[in-house]
């Protein structure tokens, strides 16, 4: 964000359109998060019939209800009366008006007398007790269905949070996430880094063809190369014996498609560095070996830094590739494989939807925190100078 407002201010741009700038710029990114945390402490009641933006006034909506059956009748004079409570006691619920039809829910107000005609009357109060009054003795097996518009206050939850870490296996699929994503995020890393030095340091044939193919390889789509890749790990693995569902072939997955990009910006970094330290190193005597892990290594942490939060947070939550290379039985689904099964087929519980997100959000955090400070200067490597 400082190195933002920095760029803006050099083009030339006043302070206040700079600082209202950014200030547009973190609404629009934090406007979403906060709209996810408030739903996950909303009643999913509440949550399935309004916005989060309304989470702090008072919901209406109308439900139907159903009067106590004509054996709880006491005559009373020359009436016959049904009395009650639609609500059950605690209940916080408020009535503002009832209807005996659905195409007018709202006929009366809560607490006055609708005649129903031949001597039928009923009384909804707000608070949900009723007085249902007859001249005639009721009669039937079923209590009359009633519809009413009801005022809820806001009320929020943990249940949600409790729901979600309660549920079977989730903790066995958090210790399966992080055994993929770690190892995911570190052998990619390794792997691209020897291999950055040799693009930008190393001078042998077919050097700039194979950037060229670096480059081109980071826009390949995933889907396009994912059951190609899939069934050569399985024609390898049938040859050496090796199952197709394990670790290791999650790990080559994400090694494999982590890769150009991982080259790309580690490769913009090193290019430019400092040129005569590793002349020096060279007049020296130290080997390419010695001088990436002394010199090149050290001073490339920004552009490790920065390729590992990408890297692993695209892991972390990645659902596709999880379940095609690793499986989904229960020692071996991921987190986000085990939270899109407790959303059901249809994936209408927001609830579920809303606390999952947050729950999965916490060690992406913790790894962006830790390695934020690294990330401008690792991407906006190589930017001006390259090689």
């Amino acid at each position: 964000m400082a190195a933002a407002v920095t760029q803006l201010r050099r083009i030339g741009l006043p302070r206040l359109i700079v600082h209202i700038s950014v200030l547009v710029i973190v609404v629009l990114w934090l406007f979403p998060t906060l709209g996810i945390f408030i739903s996950a402490l909303r009643d999913k009641d509440q949550l399935a019939v309004s916005g989060w933006w309304t989470a702090l006034s008072t919901a209406h909506r109308t439900e139907v209800a159903r009067l106590a059956d004509p054996t709880t009748q006491k005559q009373e004079g020359n009436l016959y009366v049904i009395a009650g409570n639609i609500w059950e006691a605690g209940d916080a619920r408020t009535i503002d008006s009832f209807g005996t039809r659905i195409q007018e829910p709202s006929a009366v107000k809560a607490g006055e007398t609708a005649d129903l005609g031949e001597g039928e009357t009923l009384q909804v109060n707000a608070d949900g007790s009723y007085r249902y009054a007859k001249a005639e003795a009721f009669d039937g097996s079923r209590g009359r269905r009633i519809y009413l518009t009801v005022t809820t206050p806001p009320e929020f939850t943990f249940d949600n949070y409790r729901t979600v870490l309660n549920s079977e296996g989730i903790g066995r699929a958090f210790i399966n996430s992080l055994t993929v994503a770690i190892p995911a995020t570190i052998i990619p890393i390794l792997v691209a880094a020897f291999a950055a030095y040799a693009l930008s340091w190393m001078r042998f044939a077919g050097r700039t063809l194979m950037i060229a193919m670096v480059v081109g390889l980071i826009v390949v789509p995933l889907q396009m190369s994912l059951i190609p890749l899939l069934r050569m790990y399985n024609e390898i693995g049938t040859i050496f014996g090796v199952p197709s569902k394990t670790y290791a072939g999650i790990w080559l997955a994400h090694t494999a498609f982590g890769m150009p990009l991982a080259i790309y910006l580690l490769r913009n970094y090193m290019v430019g560095l400092p040129k005569e330290i590793i002349e020096s190193a060279r007049v020296d005597g130290a080997s390419d070996f010695e001088i990436f892990v002394k010199i090149v290594l050290p001073l490339s942490f920004p552009a490790l830094a920065s390729f590992a939060i990408f890297q692993f947070l695209w892991v972390w939550n990645d659902l596709l590739v999880a379940m095609v290379f690793l499986g989904t039985t229960k020692d071996q689904i991921v987190l986000t494989g085990n939270l899109n099964a407790l959303l059901g087929s249809r994936g209408g519980n927001w609830e579920i939807l809303t606390a999952s997100a947050f729950i999965t959000i916490i060690v992406p955090l913790i790894v962006f925190f830790a390695l934020q400070r690294y990330l401008v200067r690792g991407l906006l490597a190589g930017s001006v100078k390259g090689g």
